[in-house]
């Protein structure tokens, strides 16, 4: 048979390229991760698959093949807690045949029954050697994980990982963006009641903070209004026209 035929006919290298094509399309990141744990579980017959991604010095489940909606992007692991945080904190793989739970790293998570579970497989996610998550698999019976197995979910680490990355600075992008207009916002508003009131700016910006505090709002909702009442102001004041 030839060689680039077989490999077009085996399952995984179609799942493979269809993870691909998504993140080529730019899906949202849980589209691909809700992919990943589909071809994750399809491929090596689990009873259970989790993805955990990078934020800071935590990992948060973001994708799993049980449904876990009270815990998904809510549970939060520590780097080094667990065997998940050990293989993050080490960026190597472990795979547990039986046992599981009386391995040293394990700790378990209260709200995954999972963790009752026999065999476990956890694999680090990297994008250009920089950890950005876990995949885990896990098995509620004992059960002998192949280098294959390995090396095909390692695959798809590296396939989503970049993902990941891409979206983790999309997000702080936008952080640094609503921050930066929120700080141009209340500046705005400084020199409003500086102006107006005709007192000093650290005296404008004590009454901002100060109606922030007492209204149990943002400064950039407070400045937001005094813009707004500024521009009111304004427009009374122009002549009508004609």
């Amino acid at each position: 048979m030839n060689l680039e035929l077989e490999f077009s006919t085996r399952p995984d290298i179609d799942a493979l390229h269809e993870i691909g094509e998504r993140i080529a399309a730019a899906d949202p990141l849980h589209t691909v991760l809700k992919l990943a744990v589909d071809f994750v579980s399809a491929v090596v017959k689990s009873d259970s698959c989790f993805i955990y991604v990078a934020d800071g010095h935590d990992l948060v489940l973001r994708a799993s093949k049980n449904p876990h909606a009270a815990v998904l992007g809510r549970l939060k692991l520590r780097m080094g807690q667990g065997i998940t945080g050990w293989v993050a904190e080490h960026k190597k793989p472990v795979a547990i045949a039986s046992s599981a739970s009386h391995d040293p790293r394990f700790q378990s998570v209260q709200d995954l029954p999972e963790d009752s579970f026999e065999a476990f497989l956890s694999v680090p996610i990297l994008c250009r050697d920089k950890l950005v998550g876990v995949i885990n698999l896990q098995h509620r019976e004992a059960y002998t994980y192949s280098r294959h197995e390995i090396r095909l979910i390692s695959t798809v680490g590296f396939l989503v990982g970049p993902e990941i990355e891409l979206a983790r600075l999309e997000a702080q992008n936008s952080r640094f963006s609503d921050l930066s207009e929120a700080r141009q916002l209340v500046a705005t508003a400084t020199e409003i009641l500086r102006c107006n009131w005709q007192i000093s700016r650290e005296e404008a910006s004590a009454v901002l903070q100060g109606e922030s505090r007492d209204r149990r709002r943002s400064l950039k909702e407070i400045a937001e209004a005094i813009l707004i009442v500024d521009e009111i102001e304004r427009s009374r004041k122009r002549p009508a026209p004609g």
